[in-house]
């Protein structure tokens, strides 16, 4: 391609055929592993799963007693419960859990006697219990590909086994000055003089974006001199400003000597200041292609081209762009209540749906460092306020940019590990794109599609009439139409119990008189298992536990793994996470409810293209107990 000398080009225009010439040459991203205790700032090259859970062990969250909670059953005022010395175990919080105890009683609530202690009303189980993997289970994926590693983001990878972590490298950018009138920062300079401050400048923006800079010795106007420093530079760094020579003057060297080690894609840009601008890129033997930007002399020139042209450079070559902070107002997804005595900050999830802002908000216990990063910012409840109801309009203070949250795709509903997978993969071919997903069951899918508080909802449905899944929910709660029902997946629905199978459950009913760990009311799963249960004629009141409840399949296998449970219903995928075995109970079809509203979003779109992909099939194939029939496809259009 030929290039005239000072060209007129149009700013997105150059912009757009600087960038496809650099992919077109392999400009490529570098990745390093390195200590995670270090990584502060730094992106993620893959995404990140937990080694081990968050808390590992059943920690006690108060202070007071730990006891058997069936001992207190039936305590009241005037029925109060007398224990002995010996039916329970002062502990401080963050104690491991004692032996044998499944609640903790706080210390207020306790009457200490001389040989014992009394209590005025029963203790449930697991109160007061940070039970293993309540903030993350061992498995899941803490962060997707070219995620910033925040502070709250560290502790959440620490706390979950990872200590070493796969990173975007931070590309070397080497900083050329030019010119025999440029001397070092001086209080008397002389006549002519020009005191050389540019790279200064240029170091800076380049580091705020994520570079290492690096400032190289003044060149004379010697075309061989500015030729060698070009080689030099080239083979020690991932991109390189030459600073001054772009125009035509008789001492402007800079094009001829680009094109000396390398390809001059533009030279001209129709901007003022900054016209002089000189976009090319080199090849440096065994090296990946290094991008190569001449600078105008004049600062404000190298400012507005660097911000302009070469910072979406940096971008590819960071993975992560800057994000800005402000607030946004938000309709509140559920209702969210305060203790009045704090002012009181919630972790939220947000999104634009139907043309408004809904903010979902994310778990608020004091050990949940996940949430921090996850959030999208965070809601302030003031002190002497009792909260705000569902579809309340709230202030957000946003912890990632409003062009972010206008590309987030909300998806409210049953829990499955397949939705991160989705959503990496959505990261991986949009870095502005994300996906909140809140796992508040099927049910609590519906209800927020319903009231237009989410694009998709994840819905497995069994109607016990007809056998079927999900269809008949469509027509008994949008009797109106407004939804589409998206095929997703088959997934296996089975008992998973410990390796070796030591109680010898074979079927559904054995679950009689077994420790068992359920999920929400609510959920698929748990509507698949209430039916089970009444198919088996089986008293539930029989089963230790079932009315223990987990919000996602991960923290049921976390429960049976830690040993506080013996069985639970659950998928294929989360028992294989947790090396247990699994006991097939039956298929189930688990799509995706859309909002008619939303279906036609370019998000939207490209989610049901990853479900028809091959990276997706690859993805399930590797975790298990899944098979894809139609993906992508329209099941009911409602």
């Amino acid at each position: 391609m030929a290039f005239e000398y000072l060209t007129n080009v149009p700013l997105e225009e150059a912009r757009a055929t600087y960038l496809a010439a650099l992919r077109q040459a392999g400009l490529s991203y570098r990745t390093e592993t390195i200590p995670t205790s270090t990584a502060l700032g730094r992106v993620t090259a893959n995404a990140v799963y937990a080694r081990i859970s968050s808390p590992h062990y059943n920690a006690c969250a108060m202070d007071g007693i730990a006891l058997d909670a069936k001992q207190t059953f039936g305590a009241s005022e005037t029925t109060p419960a007398r224990l002995k010395e010996d039916a329970f175990v002062w502990v401080n919080t963050g104690d491991p859990l004692p032996e044998g105890c499944d609640a903790v009683v706080m210390v207020e609530d306790v009457v200490q006697e001389e040989d014992g202690a009394t209590l005025y009303a029963a203790a449930l189980p697991w109160q007061h219990v940070r039970q293993i993997g309540e903030d993350i289970s061992a498995g899941d994926m803490i962060l997707p590909s070219f995620s910033m590693l925040v502070p709250a983001a560290l502790g959440a990878l620490l706390e979950s086994g990872v200590l070493k972590v796969e990173v975007v490298s931070r590309p070397v950018a080497g900083i050329i000055p030019t010119g025999n009138e440029l001397v070092a920062p001086t209080e008397e300079p002389q006549a002519g003089s020009i005191i050389e401050s540019n790279s200064t400048v240029f170091a800076g923006m380049l580091e705020t974006w994520g570079c290492i800079p690096k400032i190289y010795p003044g060149v004379k106007d010697d075309p061989a001199l500015i030729e060698e420093a070009l080689r030099r530079a080239l083979a020690e760094c991932d991109l390189v400003v030459l600073n001054a020579g772009s125009s035509a003057g008789k001492k402007d060297f800079s094009t001829d000597a680009i094109r000396q080690v390398g390809e001059v894609v533009l030279h001209g840009i129709a901007i003022r200041p900054g016209k002089p601008a000189i976009l090319a890129h080199a090849q440096p033997a065994g090296r990946s292609v290094v991008p190569v930007l001449g600078l105008p002399g004049y600062p404000v020139s190298g400012i507005l081209v660097m911000e302009e042209l070469f910072k979406p450079v940096v971008e590819s070559l960071t993975c992560q762009p800057a994000q800005p902070h402000e607030f946004i107002q938000a309709a509140i997804a559920r209702r969210l209540t305060s203790s009045l005595k704090y002012l009181e900050f919630v972790r939220t999830r947000l999104g634009n749906v139907n043309g408004k802002t809904v903010a979902v908000p994310l778990n608020r216990g004091a050990g949940v460092v996940s949430s921090f990063v996850k959030a999208d910012g965070i809601i302030h409840i003031p002190q002497n306020t009792e909260g705000y109801e569902a579809g309340e309009l709230v202030n957000v203070q946003l912890t990632r940019s409003r062009a972010e949250i206008e590309r987030t795709l909300v998806i409210t509903g049953s829990h499955d590990p397949l939705l991160d997978e989705i959503a990496d993969i959505l990261k991986r071919q949009d870095r502005a794109s994300s996906v909140a997903s809140s796992h508040v069951g099927s049910m609590g899918g519906i209800t927020a599609v319903k009231r237009g508080e989410a694009h998709l909802g994840g819905i497995h449905l069994l109607d016990e009439a007809s056998g079927t899944y999900n269809v008949p929910y469509l027509r008994k709660y949008f009797p109106q139409g407004g939804v589409v029902l998206v095929e997703c997946v088959q997934r296996t629905q089975g008992l998973m119990v410990p390796k070796g199978n030591p109680l010898g459950i074979r079927e559904f009913a054995d679950i009689a008189g077994t420790r068992y760990v359920n999920r929400q009311k609510g959920s698929g799963t748990r509507i698949l298992c209430d039916y089970l249960a009444r198919q088996n004629q089986l008293d539930t009141e029989t089963v230790p536990g079932y009315e223990r409840e987990e919000y996602t399949h991960t923290a049921v296998a976390a429960a049976i793994a830690a040993g506080t449970a013996d069985a639970g219903l659950g998928i294929l995928s989360a028992a294989r996470i947790y090396d247990l075995d699994f006991v097939p109970v039956c298929e189930e079809q688990y799509d995706l409810l859309v909002a008619q509203s939303a279906f036609q979003l370019d998000m939207v779109q490209r989610l049901l293209e990853v479900l028809r992909g091959a990276e997706f099939a690859r993805r399930l194939s590797a975790m298990g107990g899944y098979s894809l029939n139609h993906p992508g496809e329209i099941r009911q259009w409602n």
